[in-house]
Parts: C-alpha cells; structure tokens; sequence
C-alpha cells in the first residue's frame, strides 16, 4: 500500500493505527493530519525509539494495513 492512501483516508485507517500504536491518542493522530514524518516524529517520542526503528514501523504498518471498508467504496 502507499503513504498517499493512508494519507487520503487518514481518518478510515485511524483505528488499525491506535491498535498498532497503543500509546498513540486520537488527538496525537488528529494533529498529524496524515504526515508521515509528523507520526514517525511522535513514535520516536512517545515509544522512546530511534528515527530508523520509527520508520521501520511505519513501513511495516504500510505493508500490513488493510484498506478500510469505508474506503474501498466505490461512488456510484
């Protein structure tokens, strides 16, 4: 999957985010507004990690979420 897809439907893959990253509020993912160097930035903080082991994380979420049924919806 790529960053832009989880970027665009930032709020669908929330919840799968909040179950990867227990520590990681709704607020924390609310003011990320899907920028992946701002949630590498709060993993490093808030888990304590280097910037390498954050990203390393956040490839691994990348290549393991699901895309969202709200998302996979096609406007007819």
């Amino acid at each position: 999957m790529k960053w832009e897809q989880i970027e665009r439907d930032w709020k669908a893959y929330k919840p799968q985010m909040v179950k990867q990253w227990t520590k990681l509020t709704d607020e924390h993912l609310n003011a990320m507004g899907g920028k992946r160097d701002k949630l590498a930035t709060r993993i490093q903080e808030v888990y304590a990690v280097s910037k390498e082991e954050a990203e390393k994380q956040i490839k691994a979420f990348e290549e393991h979420a699901k895309q969202p049924q709200a998302a996979s919806v096609a406007a007819d």
